[in-house]
């Protein structure tokens, strides 16, 4: 029984792993025609980047643990950006408590965690600041201060 049980969590965790980074995108935009090339050509551009589909992204990822510094899996995010009351992507911790969501750089986003039993947290994450991605550790607390 005990075998079914890990072969069936270890099946959820797979799914959920490819699964998640279809949620966590930005909706999809409506193509536009090639148009001239803009005047900042890409001998401007720093080396290190890419002119490819996600030069624009910004990598928001991270850990949530629990309270006791053990991996919290299947926690829910979701990301705004800080101007807005909607959120518009989420995507969920995998067995390791590990995430990862891409967003457009040069805004400011807040990123809000929920897991069962446990009080909400959010953090700020600057996207303007030039910087590729932003790490964040979540060290979740019990609700009402006691384990459950």
């Amino acid at each position: 029984m005990r075998a079914h049980f890990f072969s069936f969590t270890l099946l959820a965790s797979l799914v959920l792993l490819t699964s998640s980074p279809l949620r966590a995108q930005e909706p999809a935009q409506p193509s536009t025609p090639p148009s001239t090339p803009s005047p900042e050509s890409t001998s401007k551009q720093n080396p290190g980047q890419s002119s490819g589909r996600h030069s624009n992204d910004f990598l928001v990822r991270g850990t949530v643990f629990s309270e006791d510094g053990l991996a919290l899996p299947g926690a829910e995010l979701r990301i705004r950006r800080s101007s807005e009351k909607k959120f518009r992507w989420d995507t969920e911790t995998n067995s390791r408590g590990n995430f990862a969501v891409r967003v457009k750089m040069g805004a400011e986003y807040e990123v809000l965690v929920r897991a069962k039993g446990y009080q909400d947290q959010s953090l700020a994450v600057n996207a303007k600041t030039g910087d590729r991605y932003k790490d964040l550790v979540f060290r979740m607390q019990h609700q009402g201060g006691k384990k459950s």
